[in-house]
């Protein structure tokens, strides 16, 4: 397999739509965010309720304004995975989901999701996006990049924010724990 990775931008947004409508959750019926809950407000249920199309044209718009950034994986060509990283300021739930402070003094980078294919799960593909993220963030003049995994009894299917291990072996640490979710930071030197 070899794998690619590009930051996401309009013009490679449609292998991001074929990702999210053919492979993201072809293991979950029902499931079509286009990893935008934390670029909504409050009204992310209203906009879920309106239906997919409704989801997949705000982050049409959403990559179109530069407000949807990160990175798409490619093995062979074909976008499997998509990792949502952005400046922590332009994410209008982080504070409310993570328990964490948005006015931070220095520049942070928030990585919020990871969506893998399942047949493309085990691979790699997590660590090879995070790894993108933590090289570009540095290059960009960022003080850390900072994640909000959290803890389950169980394994959780839609554990979006990616395991506490995946980085822990990237090099972050813990910075808080609130509500079941753990601040991880990796600060850029």
């Amino acid at each position: 397999m070899i794998l690619t990775i590009k930051p996401l931008t309009p013009e490679i947004a449609d292998d991001y739509f074929d990702f999210f409508d053919n492979r993201a959750f072809s293991d979950r019926k029902g499931a079509f965010c286009y990893c935008t809950w934390f670029h909504l407000d409050c009204s992310i249920e209203e906009h879920y309720k309106q239906g997919q199309d409704t989801m997949r044209n705000q982050a049409a718009k959403y990559i179109v304004d530069g407000e949807l950034n990160g990175y798409l994986a490619f093995a062979d060509g074909v976008s499997v995975g998509f990792c949502n990283a952005d400046d922590k300021n332009n994410y209008k739930r982080i504070k409310t989901e993570t328990c964490s402070n948005n006015n931070e003094p220095q520049r942070i980078k928030s990585i919020v999701c990871f969506t893998i294919a399942p047949d493309f799960r085990g691979n790699g593909i997590a660590y090879a996006l995070l790894l993108k993220v933590i090289d570009d963030a540095k290059a960009e003049g960022y003080f850390a990049v900072e994640s909000y995994p959290q803890l389950h009894d169980n394994h959780n299917p839609f554990d979006y924010a990616g395991p506490l291990q995946l980085y822990k072996k990237a090099g972050f640490i813990k910075v808080t724990e609130q509500n079941k979710i753990i601040i991880m930071r990796k600060e850029l030197k």
